[in-house]
C-alpha cells in the first residue's frame, strides 16, 4: 500500500460514530461527520456510486455500506483505494465470523471484541492479518473464552498467516469440489441472448502439519508449454481468482497451482468461462385462454445432455395470471403446485436422466369481470434450477491432487464434480 490509513470509523445509518480506532494522530473524530455530509450532497449524484470521497482538507476517504453499518477509513496519505476496499470487505468477513451478522446492535453488544480486532488488524495504519479463523484462536468471545492465557498462534508471525502450527489429524484427507453454475439468458425466439459458466473449486483439507499441495488441471495453456496434445481436452479459463494461499509466481511461471491450505473449508479458486453453452434443460411453454374465463398451460422440459448423467432437483417455475384461481395440474413426472405468493406454478422433478422429456398441464380460471383500464400484465420468465452431479459443463478435469508433507504420511484426495442453475431464465411466454 503507497500511503497509510489514518483512522477507521465505523458509523451507523445516520452517520453517527459507533466505533473509532485512530492509528496516526492526523484526523479527528469530526471527519466521519465531514464525510457524512459530503455524502449526502452528493446523494442523487452518479458520483456518490464511488466509494472513494474527497473533502477540500486534503483528506480522502474509502467507504462500504453493510446492512445499517458504513465502515469507512479516512486518510491524508496517498492509498491504494483498491487495497483498502478489500481490507474492509475483509473487515465484513471478520465482523460475521464473531457475530453471525455485521450490524449496528451487534457492534454495540460487543465493542470490547470490536476494538480488539481492529487492533490486530491493522497497526500504525497498514494492514495487518484478515484471517477469521486465525484470529479466533488468540481474541475470544465470551462463548469460547478460556481460563488459561493464551500466547499468540505462530501463524499470526508466520508467512503463512492462515494456517496455524501443530495441526493433527488421525485421518488425513482432502475434499475438493468442483462447482459450475450456469448463467442463461433466452429470449422469446428460443435464442441464447447470454451465456456464462461461473466456477469455484471448493476444498475442505483435514491435514495434519504443515502440507504442501499441488494441483494439475486440464488447463489449454499449461498443457501446451509442457508440449502434451490438448485437442478436445483443455479448456481456457477467464478471470482467475485466487485464494490468498496460492503461490502466484509459481502459477504465472508455469501454472502450477501450489500451495499450503488453510485448516478447514475455504474456497481455492474462481473462475469464469464465457463460451456459448446449450442450455441443459430445454422448457416450452404454450398459453391458451379460453374465453376469459379459463386459461391452459402446457409445458415440455427436455434434458439436454447426455444419458449417462442425471439431473436433481429440479425446479420448474412457471408464471401464471396474479388473479388466477382453482388450479387444476397433471404430470408425467414429479409434482407440481400453485405458488400464488410468486404467481407462479412451480413444477419440481427428483431425478431427471439425460435425454428425457417430460410434461406438465395445468388449467386456471380467471375472473370473467375485468378492469377495463387494466394495465398490460409483465410477463415473466420461467426459471429454472437443477443440479447435475458428476457433471461439468466446461469439462474441466483436475489431473492430480498431490500432497506432500514432511512427515510422509499418506493423504486421501477426494475429488466431485457438480453442475448447477444460476441465473437460468427463458422469456418463452
Amino acid at each position: 500500500m503507497a500511503g497509510a490509513v489514518s483512522a477507521l470509523f465505523l458509523l451507523d445509518i445516520k452517520g453517527r460514530v459507533l466505533v473509532w480506532r485512530d492509528y496516526r494522530g492526523d484526523v479527528t473524530a469530526l471527519q466521519a461527520e465531514r464525510f457524512f455530509t459530503k455524502l449526502l450532497d452528493k446523494e442523487g449524484d452518479a458520483e456518490v456510486h464511488s466509494p472513494v470521497v474527497h473533502d477540500g482538507a486534503g483528506v480522502s476517504y474509502t467507504f462500504i455500506q453493510h446492512n445499517n453499518v458504513f465502515l469507512l477509513t479516512a486518510s491524508r496519505q496517498n492509498c491504494n483505494a483498491a487495497s483498502i476496499l478489500l481490507f474492509l470487505h475483509r473487515l465484513v468477513d471478520v465482523f460475521k465470523h464473531y457475530f453471525e451478522e455485521l450490524e449496528e446492535e451487534s457492534l454495540r453488544d460487543n465493542f470490547v471484541v470490536v476494538y480488539e480486532l481492529l487492533d490486530e488488524m491493522m497497526d500504525f495504519g497498514y494492514p495487518q492479518y484478515t484471517e477469521a479463523t486465525i484470529l479466533s484462536e488468540f481474541i475470544k468471545t465470551d462463548a469460547y473464552r478460556m481460563e488459561v492465557t493464551q500466547r499468540p498462534p505462530m501463524a499470526v508471525t508466520n508467512a503463512v498467516s492462515w494456517r496455524s502450527e501443530g495441526i493433527r489429524y488421525k485421518k488425513n484427507e482432502v475434499f475438493l469440489d468442483v462447482v459450475e453454475s450456469v448463467n442463461i439468458l433466452v429470449n422469446s425466439n428460443g435464442q441464447i441472448v447470454r451465456s456464462d459458466i461461473i466456477g469455484a473449486l471448493k476444498m475442505r483439507t483435514f491435514l495434519s502439519g504443515m502440507p504442501e499441495c499441488k494441483l494439475g488441471l486440464n488447463d489449454r495453456v499449461l498443457l501446451e508449454a509442457q508440449g502434451r496434445a490438448t485437442k478436445g481436452k483443455a479448456i481456457d479459463l477467464d478471470d482467475i481468482k485466487f485464494h490468498q494461499c496460492v503461490r502466484l509466481t509459481r502459477f504465472e511461471n508455469d501454472r502450477t497451482i501450489s500451495f499450503v491450505p488453510p485448516d478447514g473449508a475455504f474456497d481455492l479458486m474462481t473462475y469464469r468461462l464465457t463460451t456459448q453453452v446449450k442450455p441443459l434443460i430445454w422448457v416450452e411453454a404454450q398459453v391458451e385462454k379460453h374465453s376469459r374465463s379459463r386459461i391452459e398451460i402446457t409445458v415440455k422440459a427436455r434434458s439436454q445432455y447426455k444419458e449417462r448423467s442425471t439431473g436433481t432437483n429440479i425446479e420448474i417455475e412457471v408464471p401464471v395470471p396474479y388473479d388466477a384461481t382453482n388450479p387444476n395440474i397433471r404430470t408425467s413426472m414429479g409434482s407440481a403446485a400453485y405458488a400464488p405468493e410468486r404467481d407462479a406454478m412451480v413444477w419440481k422433478i427428483k431425478s431427471f436422466p439425460g435425454g428425457k422429456e417430460y410434461m406438465c398441464r395445468a388449467e386456471f380460471s380467471l375472473p370473467s369481470i375485468t378492469s377495463e383500464e387494466a394495465t398490460p400484465e409483465k410477463k415473466a420468465p420461467i426459471r429454472v434450477k437443477f443440479e447435475i452431479p458428476y457433471f461439468t459443463v466446461s469439462g474441466i478435469q483436475v489431473r492430480y491432487l498431490k500432497v506432500i508433507e514432511k512427515s510422509g504420511y499418506q493423504a486421501l484426495p477426494w475429488v466431485r464434480y457438480i453442475t448447477m442453475a444460476g441465473e437460468y431464465e427463458l422469456r418463452l411466454i
